[in-house]
């Protein structure tokens, strides 16, 4: 019990980190594909600009606002996906959306931190909030470089 209890604070802290200290915010330069998501029950919108080269995320911003799971969720897709072909990063949109709805994490390379989230998966309010970001990383590399809106709130 003393053990989850730490995991628990551990994980906290991970998120609050990425939250107060966001990884890839701010605006890509040149995207080769956009998306726009928003959460209309809790308010967070976000936007994901995506680098594209050789189906390579070569760069990879969000920007927008919401609360700190929205957020810290974003940060840490970005620092998952950058580097990584467009298929391994849709393959990392379904392992978390997998997590959300198995409360456990996945044992894949480079999703340490993004397995703090899991917790989230006992309060579905905040699956909406926490997938936001990939469900928009999943729109913006679908269209390929077009730029297209997404609605989280009927999902």
């Amino acid at each position: 019990m003393a053990e989850s209890g730490l995991m628990e604070d551990l994980y906290r802290e991970i998120i609050l980190d990425h939250y107060r200290q966001p990884r890839n915010r701010g605006a890509v330069i040149e995207p080769t594909c956009s998306a726009d998501g928003a959460n209309p029950l809790c308010g967070d919108q976000i936007r994901v600009d995506v680098a594209l080269v050789d189906g390579v995320v070569e760069a990879i911003s969000f920007s927008g606002q919401g609360c700190s799971i929205s957020q810290a969720s974003a940060s840490m897709m970005t620092e998952y996906v950058k580097g990584r072909t467009a298929a391994a990063a849709l393959q990392g949109v379904q392992a978390f959306q997998q997590m959300m709805l198995t409360g456990q994490a996945p044992e894949i390379e480079g999703f340490d931190d993004i397995a703090s989230l899991v917790g989230v998966a006992k309060f579905p309010a905040r699956v909406k909030c926490a997938s936001l970001a990939w469900k928009t990383l999943a729109q913006a590399l679908a269209e390929g470089g077009g730029t297209v809106t997404t609605d989280d709130g009927s999902r």
